[in-house]
């Protein structure tokens, strides 16, 4: 099987396990079924900016050519740091985008992926903001009208909470296992009294489980700059990351943008094991 085109992150559904779908122009590579099997994906150089469509050379920022990177909504500084939001107050790069992004309902929640922490994320974005994130179990513990709110919530529970995720040991699979239960009482009482009438206290918590057969115990991170022929069996999928035998892992999210060439033989035995879920 052979297939080329501008990749973009990959597409998720909450299933048993997630299922994985990489987008390449107008299709869809479905990703579950080369777990247990030999892939090559070849990167020639060609990028494309995802806001303005112009080749570049280097891709900013996930994905953006330099002045969408300096200009686009889509890498706006909120975009990190959401309590720089300006949306409420009619302020923004793009005050059409804002609108339809940022003056949306946002929630904080709690989330596992290695350790506990604390994210934000647009409603629309539940719960494909906590499977891109590589987290086992989440629950939101707010909603609020816009993004600016969730990030004040955000800010002050990072006293308490860390807001990154620890990337290599959740791709190892070094999850503290937590009762986010009573994890959420604790947090809540920490949140300011002027932010209290927007708290969830009865959410359900969501547990995700990943389509993976081997865990790697070291980690080796591969880019398409420095290896532009990345290939080998496929032992699983977590976060946005295709875990490869040997401990190579290759974030997809990271080379949004890149035209890839895909080519897999869909006849391959697999004979791996079966897959190893997280609980």
């Amino acid at each position: 099987m052979h297939m080329r085109g501008r990749i973009l992150k990959m597409k998720t559904n909450l299933g048993n396990p997630v299922q994985y779908e990489l987008p390449m122009d107008d299709n869809f590579l479905q990703m579950n079924q080369w777990i247990g099997k030999d892939i090559q994906f070849r990167f020639d150089g060609e990028i494309y900016c995802l806001d303005c469509g112009t080749r570049t050379k280097k891709s900013f920022n996930q994905g953006f050519c330099y002045p969408c990177f300096q200009n686009s909504p889509m890498s706006a500084e909120c975009i990190i740091k959401p309590e720089l939001c300006r949306a409420h107050l009619g302020e923004g790069r793009d005050l059409e985008w804002e609108r339809e992004h940022h003056l949306k309902d946002h929630y904080v929640y709690l989330a596992v992926s290695s350790g506990v922490k604390v994210g934000i994320t647009r409603d629309t974005q539940v719960p494909t903001r906590w499977i891109d994130q590589g987290a086992s179990y989440a629950v939101p513990i707010a909603k609020t009208p816009n993004r600016y709110l969730c990030g004040m919530i955000e800010v002050a529970l990072k006293k308490y909470l860390s807001d990154r995720t620890a990337w290599q040991r959740m791709l190892k699979n070094e999850i503290a296992h937590v009762d986010l239960k009573t994890k959420r009482e604790e947090i809540l009482k920490l949140v300011p009294e002027e932010y209290q009438s927007y708290l969830l206290t009865d959410a359900e918590i969501t547990t995700i489980k990943y389509p993976v057969n081997e865990y790697p115990k070291k980690v080796k991170s591969l880019s398409f700059d420095k290896t532009p022929i990345i290939e080998g069996r496929l032992m699983g999928i977590k976060g946005q990351y295709l875990l490869f035998e040997n401990g190579q892992v290759l974030n997809m999210r990271k080379h949004q943008a890149y035209v890839l060439e895909f080519s897999g033989d869909e006849n391959q035995t697999n004979t791996e094991k079966e897959l190893t879920l997280d609980f």
